[in-house]
């Protein structure tokens, strides 16, 4: 069997047997995998910390005909705060589920997985709000996978002034006019306008480095909930 060294998030995991365990990880250069975690349940087990949910680990990992199974672990971050609250919890294992169902193995991960961390590292070590740090995580997550709306024109006539519109049938902007004629399309201020813009084409580190007012925030709740169900066609509750 080869042996594999990388760093990988657990995304999720279940149990097997009395003491194994299968942990789906997602890592930057092999994607999201599965890995066979045997005895990492035992009490003394060198496996256990490194196989947490959301730690994430460097990894040392044995490639088999088509399975992985993990050698060791030594954690890097386990988002200690996060376990701490329920309400932190409860968000992260969210963002947690939706990455899971929009990765695949043999996938280059490494700007979703930065994203990720990223986002556990403002729920855990920040007192932002939860549900806006969740709404820049889905707009963001969905440009990287290619649902990238348009936000430079009018996804219908192309005009770039007096965006006013966010149209889920069209996947981007639209003006005053042809926003009106989109039964869809939803009306979104000037400052929700300039966030979607700032959350699709910041920095990764900067992302989050912007506040919006309550009312704005729950335009971009809205916004991104229906986007992403649409796009993913899975109903997130």
């Amino acid at each position: 069997m080869a042996t594999i060294k990388t760093k990988g998030i657990v995304l999720a995991r279940s149990n097997m047997g009395d003491n194994d365990q299968m942990v789906t990880i997602l890592t930057p250069d092999l994607g999201k995998i599965g890995v066979a975690a045997r005895g990492s349940r035992r009490p003394k087990s060198a496996l256990m910390a490194g196989t947490q949910f959301l730690c994430f680990a460097d990894l040392v990992l044995y490639k088999g005909v088509s399975s992985y199974t993990l050698n060791s672990c030594e954690p890097i971050e386990i988002f200690y705060n996060i376990r701490l609250d329920v309400d932190k919890l409860t968000i992260a294992s969210e963002i947690a589920k939706i990455t899971n169902d929009v990765t695949d193995e043999n996938e280059y991960s490494y700007n979703i997985l930065q994203l990720v961390l990223n986002t556990l590292y403002m729920i855990s070590e920040t007192e932002k709000d939860l549900d806006f740090i969740l709404s820049i995580f889905k707009l963001r997550l969905l440009s990287l996978i290619g649902f990238r709306p348009e936000i430079e024109k009018c996804a219908t006539c192309g005009a770039k002034e007096n965006l006013k519109y966010f149209s889920f049938k069209d996947h981007g902007l639209k003006c005053d006019a042809c926003g009106k004629q989109d039964k869809g399309a939803i009306e979104i201020s000037e400052s929700t306008v300039k966030a979607i813009k700032w959350i699709i084409w910041a920095d990764p580190k900067k992302i989050f480095q912007f506040d919006l007012s309550e009312d704005n925030k729950q335009q971009l709740k809205i916004l991104t909930k229906i986007y992403l169900n649409n796009c993913i066609e899975k109903e997130y509750k």
